[in-house]
């Protein structure tokens, strides 16, 4: 027998076996899915950025209290909101009442129509330093401008209390303040705000929207700080 077609043969023979075996002994779609990473971890990232002290505090952002106090309240608050309103003078005596270990941050949310003429007064407001004086005196005013889209009489009183309302016309429209609420905005949607307002005690959120809860979170957290 000639020895070339024995060799082919034998060599046909030879492939088919690895063939064979290759199909055999390799991994299926299912156990090598298995033996990936889990695509758990970027969903897991996602979820951790939302309550991450990025997302809720800003080097932007108005604080009451001292800079460095180790309790942090941070407020998701549209200065339209009725709640935000009643629960105004709570927070503030809260913080009252806790001089050296409780701060306040607020954060814009922008719900409402008139909302940004609002936040835009606010922010031009802290370029003269009355930024205290003039939250208190809109959000007292707020039945008299809350449906009006120009907010007419929250200008009103901010100029009451010593605003320069040229001025701040001027400066409500910079680069800076739209930077400001374009961020909030943002923040708002990666915590996922639905109301306000929406408190934050440390990064922790409220189990139970209301007061008390809030009240109860701001001891605890202020409980360890004194321990």
């Amino acid at each position: 027998m000639n020895r070339r077609p024995l060799v082919l043969i034998i060599s046909v023979v030879i492939l088919a076996v690895f063939a064979a075996a290759a199909y055999l002994y390799a991994p299926s779609k299912s156990s090598q899915t298995s033996q990936q990473p889990q695509a758990t971890a970027p969903a897991q990232a996602a979820t951790e950025a939302t309550s991450d002290s990025s997302n809720l505090v800003r080097f932007h952002s108005p604080v009451f209290g001292p800079a460095k106090a180790p309790v942090t309240i941070v407020e998701f608050f549209d200065p339209s909101c009725e709640a935000c309103r009643a629960f105004y003078p709570h927070v503030k005596k809260i913080l009252a009442e806790n001089p050296a270990e409780v701060r306040l941050v607020l954060r814009y949310v922008l719900f409402h129509q008139v909302s940004e003429e609002v936040a835009r007064l606010l922010e031009a407001s802290r370029k003269q330093n009355l930024y205290p004086q003039v939250l208190e005196a809109v959000l007292e005013a707020q039945p008299g401008w809350h449906d009006d889209p120009k907010a007419q009489e929250a200008w009103v009183v901010a100029e009451r209390v010593g605003l320069d309302v040229e001025k701040a016309r001027a400066d409500m429209n910079s680069p800076g303040v739209d930077a400001v609420l374009k961020q909030d905005m943002q923040d708002v949607k990666a915590v996922g705000v639905q109301g306000t307002p929406t408190f934050f005690v440390n990064g922790q959120p409220l189990d139970e929207f209301g007061l008390e809860p809030l009240r109860q979170l701001v001891s605890s957290e202020v409980a360890k700080v004194r321990k």
